[in-house]
């Protein structure tokens, strides 16, 4: 799925964001990354999603190797990949359904195939029911939601959740984590970058916690997040 070995990657500023990273990430894995701003979290995504290339190191996604990625192939690894980004980066214009079936569109679906997917996926994160809304209609959680469902309308084998609670009230924090939860049971590789360390703490114990601090990991370990002394 997920390979990073001895990943260094640093900017034209000078900027070492990280500092001989190697994680691996297999299939059906629910992967929490943390850590404070700078620790590098937005780089890990960037390189997963072939924004950028490494360095030095070899970074594998999903068989594709970063580093040697040719132009026509990036299309290919991103259709193996959902992203939710904090922000929603929904379109206002369009309904909930449109900014879904939006997502298949692009990448050539049949129209009946697109209207069987759609309702699926947005009976399972549980906003069928506002399918002809537009984006300015629905609260924060509901937005969080209509997101998460374009990430996974074209059924990725891994979803990647960029602070995924961060624009969204703190009491939906825990619906929209448990919502995460679910889709990785039905056999989705998760990876979620979040600063929330009480809520991983406290309801995700059982989960892999990553923990980053200035381009390093100081932690990988099931059972909660860990603050090095």
């Amino acid at each position: 799925m997920i390979r990073f070995v001895d990943i260094y990657k640093s900017y034209q500023n000078g900027t070492r964001a990280l500092k001989g990273i190697s994680l691996r990430v297999d299939e059906g894995e629910f992967l929490f990354i943390v850590g404070p701003s700078g620790a590098g979290k937005s780089t890990i995504i960037k390189l997963i999603n072939a924004e950028l290339r490494p360095t030095e190191g070899a970074v594998t996604v999903n068989g594709y190797d970063i580093g040697s990625l040719s132009s026509r192939e990036v299309p290919m690894l991103r259709r193996t990949l959902g992203v939710v980004f904090q922000d929603f980066r929904l379109i206002d214009r369009k309904t909930v359904y449109d900014n879904v079936a939006f997502a298949m569109k692009v990448v050539g679906a049949k129209p009946r195939d697109i209207r069987k997917r759609v309702h699926y996926v947005l009976e399972l994160v549980g906003i069928k029911n506002k399918a002809r809304r537009r984006p300015h209609e629905l609260s924060g959680g509901e937005r969080q939601r209509v997101a998460i469902a374009r990430a996974l309308v074209n059924n990725p084998k891994i979803i990647i959740a960029d602070e995924p609670t961060g624009n969204i009230d703190p009491e939906l924090s825990l619906e929209i984590m448990t919502l995460l939860e679910r889709i990785n049971a039905l056999g989705t590789t998760l990876v979620v970058i979040t600063h929330e360390k009480d809520l991983v703490n406290r309801y995700f114990s059982d989960k892999r916690v990553v923990a980053l601090e200035s381009g390093r990991i100081i932690s990988d370990r099931t059972g909660g997040y860990f603050q090095a002394e």
